[in-house]
């Protein structure tokens, strides 16, 4: 584990290598606690680089076994070698040389599951962002680009299948139970991409013909059992690769491409070049053991992982800055097929929710960054909601800025100007500079500057003149290190809808640029003037959520229904409804802290039910309407001194009233949503059986019996439906015996499926209440739990951290406390997982003072800690001193 050493990175210290790095040719021979590398390397100096210069590789717990240069032994004086680097000195002027490096390493002991490491007789890699040094000694960065030969020796018996990048050369077996496999990657590519797989994998077939007629070799290799359960994965990959030569014009450009399915994975999944390796729960499926969320997660990160060929592949990172370049875009174009796959605006309305929770509170909190950092501490801490969803949501501002033709035209010149190269987000923006004759230097602010920009509104109509004026006033935040913020680009996309529902021309303005329906507000302060508007209109502002910003607007419920009811934005509709729900939200939780009644507007209720009832909708979105506002997006609103319990009670009380008053409707809706075929994945079925479980859920507070959701469960013939019951048996009726008979019998029944038994173990580990620790302290002792697994961890530790607000934010501090010994168990063995379940408490400042208190301490247990990796070290005194 690498502790902490303090050095922090700059990019403006940024400087090319002094050495160019001509090709990359490995050598593995696999043995479980003692693997040899041998790394043969060339490189040239640089031209007009210091003839002085050593070479400089990077190192990280490696030991040097030997040293070649041109095949010849390099003296003790000419080289330095620690765990952390190996410098060579006195190297050629001019003329290409060689060096071969060896290493022997120790994969089953890498419990960091970074660099090559072997997990349930499986040898795999994840080098991303800085896991290569921990193979060989090596430029470890993401502008040093190579094409790469890889030989893998091993035991045949032990991995009949040996996995590497690009394309296959050949193998075979030799004597003594020995093989070996060959594999060449003709795209040079950094060494983050680098992957290797060996181990007894059974595999799955399937090939695609590319827009130019080649034929591709598609395989994804899975545990033996797991065959059958690939399908919906390689139609995703078909799919995907399908859309990305339609939409984008890009085409794969190997003879074959691989996914592996492996269990201990510190992430969702790797992009590798040609062979993508996947943490097993976004690759297998089935009706019994996967929900219809699962399904969509293996769509999109399947989607997602493909994409990155081109975006962060053929085309990559100059430094670990640009991380947005490649992250940020990938997620938009994963974004953009998921919404032409499914439905576009109730997957919109799943974004922005994902963006709210997770994106805005690390905006406004103590590890508030730009899309683009400037420094970091440890790179692997910024693989962050800023960075992939504002990312995404950045270059989505510029498809807006620009109209889709102008934005294809700037990916089409993206691609073709830089292939092959790693390179910066000025060199994408230039892109669509340089086909759109904009100048784009304002907009770049939203890679530079942290913070959620607010934009406060007011409006003024005038029906004498038929004129209606928007006065916009925009706002970015202080965060860290950035106390002083220029005014952005902000596109909002708007319409003025009238008294009879309809949508007003709003093309005669005055002050300031507007595109069809976007107004571009550039300035501190703007005032758009509208004439010809013949009736007072209602505003629908940022539809579709144009950009990623807080709107403060007051608008009255009688304008907001008009919007849920009239907008052809579905978004804004749904958006309408949600700033309709949290003043009754926010209001609640303040009177179940002072011990008042809990009431709701009539006006809220009735918009909902009417929402919720108009079958012309299709389900998925009413489903979307009927999801109130989170416990966690209530606090946000708040503020700050929030008091957990409160908004939990607060929020039971309002779905009890809209409840009562709609238990009809969710009657009618729970049968009518009932499915006539066999359980499909498919979007329309999805959302059936999204909006039957939230009229479900109604029922049960209506009805406050566990009875229908027991029915429920033992009925259900899908994991969906079973888990959906479940989830509401334990939530809303912990202490039921139907609940504890659920529970048992759903161990029982899965048991041998570690993916389902994630499940068991977060469904309880968010269960609300004072026996919430207790319960999750047990769990922890429990047969199934494996501390090991970054997939378990995260199912009992991390969803109780993130998810269960009233069992972790404890009064008396026992949920810290607890939290803060996991990490200082986990961290050891695994640095990256401990330092992203840390972030959980991000938001510490915004509870009451007794809490806040008790948080602080825990946080400082932490930071006391002598030997902590440079990955909490990093995030706990950031969140202190923030």
């Amino acid at each position: 584990m690498r502790t902490d050493t303090g050095q922090i990175v700059h990019l403006a210290d940024y400087r090319p290598t002094d050495f160019v790095l001509e090709r990359v040719d490995l050598t593995f021979e696999l043995d479980p606690t003692n693997t040899k590398v041998d790394a043969r390397l060339i490189f040239h100096r640089r031209e007009g680089v210091d003839l002085s210069a050593p070479l400089v590789l990077d190192g990280d717990e490696l030991a040097l076994s030997g040293l070649l240069f041109d095949q010849k032994d390099v003296p003790a004086s000419q080289y330095d070698a620690t765990p952390e680097s190996l410098i060579i000195r006195d190297l050629p002027a001019e003329a290409p040389f060689e060096i071969t490096i060896t290493t022997h390493i120790n994969p089953e002991a890498n419990t960091q599951l970074m660099g090559l490491y072997r997990t349930n007789g499986i040898y795999c890699t994840q080098c991303e962002a800085e896991g290569f040094r921990r193979i060989t000694y090596f430029p470890d960065r993401p502008d040093v680009l190579a094409p790469y030969t890889i030989t893998i020796i091993g035991d045949k018996a032990a991995n009949p299948v040996m996995l590497s990048n690009g394309n296959f050369l050949g193998g075979a077996g030799y004597d003594e139970g020995r093989a070996f496999a060959a594999w060449f990657d003709p795209h040079p590519k950094p060494s983050y991409l680098f992957a290797l797989v060996a181990g007894d994998l059974a595999v799955v077939e399937d090939t695609f013909v590319t827009m130019s007629e080649r034929e591709v070799t598609l395989k994804i290799y899975v545990e033996h059992g797991n065959e059958s359960r690939t399908a919906y994965a390689m139609d995703a990959l078909k799919r995907s690769m399908k859309w990305d030569e339609e939409r984008f014009g890009r085409e794969y450009d190997l003879d074959i491409f691989m996914i592996v399915a492996v269990s201990d994975f510190n992430m969702g999944a790797m992009e590798n070049k040609g062979l993508n390796v996947f943490n097993d729960k976004y690759v297998l499926a089935d009706p019994e053991t996967a929900t219809d969320q699962d399904y969509a997660n293996i769509e999109a990160i399947i989607a997602h992982e493909y994409f990155h060929n081109w975006t962060g592949n053929r085309i990559t990172c100059r430094d670990w800055f640009q991380l947005c370049l490649k992250e940020g875009l990938t997620v938009y174009r994963d974004h953009e097929f998921s919404a032409d796959q499914r439905s576009r605006p109730v997957k919109r309305i799943a974004e922005v929710r994902h963006l709210r929770s997770d994106q805005f509170p690390e905006d406004g909190g103590p590890l508030a960054h730009p899309v683009r950092p400037t420094t970091y501490r440890e790179i692997n801490n910024f693989y962050t909601t800023t960075v992939y969803q504002k990312g995404s949501e950045v270059t989505g501002m510029i498809a807006t800025l620009l109209g889709m033709d102008d934005f294809k035209a700037g990916m089409d010149l993206y691609f073709e100007r830089h292939d092959g190269q790693a390179v910066t987000v000025e060199d994408y923006v230039k892109c669509f500079e340089d086909v759109s004759g904009r100048d784009l230097a304002q907009f770049s602010l939203w890679y530079s500057q942290a913070g959620t920009p607010l934009v406060n509104v007011s409006t003024e109509y005038d029906q004498t003149s038929a004129t209606f004026k928007l006065s916009l006033e925009q706002m970015v935040p202080a965060t860290p290190g950035q106390p002083d913020k220029q005014p952005m680009h902000i596109p909002l996309s708007f319409a003025l809808i009238l008294d009879n529902g309809a949508i007003a021309d709003a093309t005669s303005v005055k002050g300031g640029e507007v595109t069809g329906d976007v107004l571009h507000l550039t300035d501190r302060r703007q005032t758009f003037t509208f004439t010809g508007i013949a009736s007072r209109p209602v505003l629908s502002l940022n539809r579709s959520f144009s950009a990623p910003v807080n709107i403060a607007f007051t608008q009255t419920p009688a304008d907001l229904a008009h919007i849920a009811r009239h907008d052809t934005d579905l978004f804004s509709r749904w958006q309408a409804l949600t700033d309709l729900a949290i003043p009754n939200l926010t209001k609640a939780a303040r009177d179940a802290r002072e011990g008042h009644e809990v009431t709701c507007d009539p006006a809220l209720i009735a918009a909902l039910l009417e929402a919720a009832g108009d079958d012309t909708l299709e389900p998925a979105f009413r489903a979307q309407v009927l999801a109130l506002p989170s416990e966690a997006d209530i606090g946000r609103e708040l503020g700050g001194n929030n008091d957990p319990e409160a908004i939990h009670t607060g929020r039971n009380a309002v779905l009890k009233l809209i409840a009562d008053a709609g238990e009809d409707l969710f009657k009618r809706l729970f049968s009518d949503m009932k499915a006539d075929s066999a359980y499909s994945p498919d979007a329309e079925s999805a959302g059936k059986r999204a909006l039957k479980a939230a009229a479900l859920t109604y029922l049960a507070y209506a009805e406050n019996s566990p009875q229908r959701a027991a029915e429920a469960f033992g009925a259900a013939d899908n994991m969906t439906e079973l888990s959906q019951a479940l989830t509401l048996l334990a939530h809303r009726f912990p202490e039921a015996s139907e609940t504890t008979g659920a529970l048992a019998s759903f161990l029982t029944r899965f048991d041998a499926n570690p993916l389902v038994i994630d499940k068991w173990f977060s469904l309880q580990a968010t269960m609300p209440g004072e026996d919430a620790l207790a319960r999750v302290k047990a769990l922890i002792d429990h047969p199934r739990y494996n501390a090991g697994n970054p997939n378990r961890v995260r199912a009992l530790v991390g969803m109780y951290a993130f998810s269960n607000p009233t069992g972790f934010n404890r009064r008396d501090g026992e949920g810290y406390r607890f939290l803060a010994g996991q990490i200082l168990e986990i961290d050891p063995k695994n640095p990256q997982l401990a330092a992203r379940i840390l972030t959980s408490m991000r938001s510490w400042r915004s509870l009451e003072p007794t809490r806040a208190d008790q948080a602080r301490d825990a946080l400082m247990t932490i930071e006391r800690s002598p030997s902590l990796s440079t990955d909490v070290r990093d995030i706990v005194e950031r969140m202190l001193k923030g």
